[in-house]
């Protein structure tokens, strides 16, 4: 009997790490299939809520926020485009590689959740950011993106001409922050279980194994 578990995958579109363990997780998801299955849910988190529209060039970004030197910033994009490629993505960053406000896009993520398009916009933010170099914070960029995936492309724009959803991702932003989460990614497992970081495909598939062994609490 298939065991399904309920998982809060909290990330940022900007997050190397975060398409790293997404990628991770559904390969360990794929190779339990029949036994374990996912209700799976894309919840909002700003690495860089203050950015402005225009962003910033990610070797000076990194520079201010960790203190790293542009050679500590090339190896470190090295290691991840490893990590990336290790679980089938495209990782092209480079030192002109510029990071960007996400909100709009977390407002989108939540739209597409109630059209039922949500795992396939995340994928698609993803990879335009990740492998295309997309502006993230273009609201026609974003439109674009929403449509490529099967979303209504005006509606698109019209919410993100608007502050449609605003109040909704900021309070489930709020809510994963007093829950103690500060970075990402971060997956919530049946409301309990917390695995964090873009961890490899075999700890996932043992914790997932793990927990689907144990009897879920009932409310």
């Amino acid at each position: 009997m298939t065991k399904q578990l309920k998982i809060d995958f909290v990330s940022d579109v900007s997050c190397p790490w975060c398409i790293i363990g997404l990628k991770s997780l559904e390969t360990a998801l794929g190779r339990l299939e029949g036994d374990v299955s996912a209700d799976l849910h894309f919840q909002p988190f700003e690495l860089n809520p203050q950015m402005a529209p225009e962003g910033q060039n990610i070797v000076e970004h990194i520079g201010e926020k960790y203190g790293s030197t542009p050679e500590q910033s090339a190896q470190t994009r090295a290691m991840i485009r490893e990590r990336a490629a290790g679980v089938g993505f495209e990782m092209r960053t480079s030192e002109q590689s510029r990071i960007y406000n996400t909100f709009d896009a977390h407002r989108l993520l939540h739209w597409a959740g109630l059209e039922g398009k949500q795992a396939e916009l995340k994928h698609a933010l993803f990879t335009a950011y990740f492998t295309d170099g997309a502006v993230m914070s273009d609201q026609a960029t974003l439109a674009d993106i929403a449509g490529k995936v099967g979303l209504n492309k005006e509606k698109a724009r019209e919410i993100l001409s608007n502050d449609t959803y605003a109040e909704d991702v900021r309070a489930l932003e709020q809510f994963y922050q007093q829950q103690g989460i500060n970075s990402v990614p971060a997956i919530i497992i049946n409301d309990k279980y917390l695995i964090s970081g873009g961890q490899p495909v075999d700890v996932f598939e043992r914790a997932l194994k793990q927990i689907a062994t144990e009897p879920r609490d009932v409310a």
